[in-house]
């Protein structure tokens, strides 16, 4: 059973529909009992990320996605979910993340050199660095769509990435069983069913 985890700062409704397309075993859930028992958890997210850590941290969440990640249940971050995954954010202040990945989440408008919006809104082409679970039936070059204003630096866990003005933005990243999708899969057609697809395998595998 693949949980998504529901915090009150997800967009749940598209990801539960799009991972349902591949299993019927997907539940929506804020109970910790139920993330002890799944084969593999998604976090989502939308909105600020200093909201989304509160509430992961007053509602016991974080804590529970933390453990159930640290004893290798395979665990995907989508979006501001990606972002909650590493260590702080200087979102409107400093914040602290799970600190599943090593990094920071910085406002892309600081390090724009180039007159492009922000938010970074549309479809985007990824460049494949690494290899990894997520990467095995997409190709260099596909399109996937993103929506978001901050970014992850400092990392090393990057496997694929997007050009943005002068930027070069992590789209995936993953490290042992954590995984991280910065653009939206459940957006992204095919492309984004097949991550989707490589992500459910490797839960029935772990």
């Amino acid at each position: 059973m693949i949980a998504i985890v529901d915090y009150g700062a997800g967009n749940l409704h598209s990801i539960s529909g799009a991972m349902k397309t591949l299993t019927e075993d997907v539940t929506v859930t804020s109970d910790k009992n139920i993330l002890a028992k799944a084969a593999g958890i998604i976090l989502p997210g939308v909105g600020a990320f200093g909201d989304a850590a509160d509430r992961l941290r007053e509602t016991g969440l974080g804590d529970a996605v933390t453990a159930r990640a640290k004893a290798g249940v395979p665990l995907l971050g989508v979006c501001l979910g990606m972002q909650l995954l590493f260590e702080k954010s200087f979102e409107y202040g400093v914040h602290s993340g799970l600190g599943l990945l090593k990094g920071e989440i910085a406002p892309m408008a600081c390090d724009l050199k180039e007159k492009v919006k922000v938010p970074h809104m549309g479809w985007n082409a990824l460049d494949i660095q690494k290899e990894c679970t997520l990467t095995r039936y997409i190709q260099n070059g596909d399109y996937v769509y993103y929506v978001h204003s901050f970014y992850a630096k400092g990392i090393d866990s990057l496997n694929a990435r997007s050009e943005y003005g002068n930027l070069l933005i992590p789209g995936m990243v993953s490290k042992g069983n954590v995984f991280g999708c910065q653009f939206h899969p459940e957006k992204s057609g095919g492309v984004g069913l097949n991550i989707l697809k490589a992500f459910w395998e490797v839960t029935e595998h772990a």
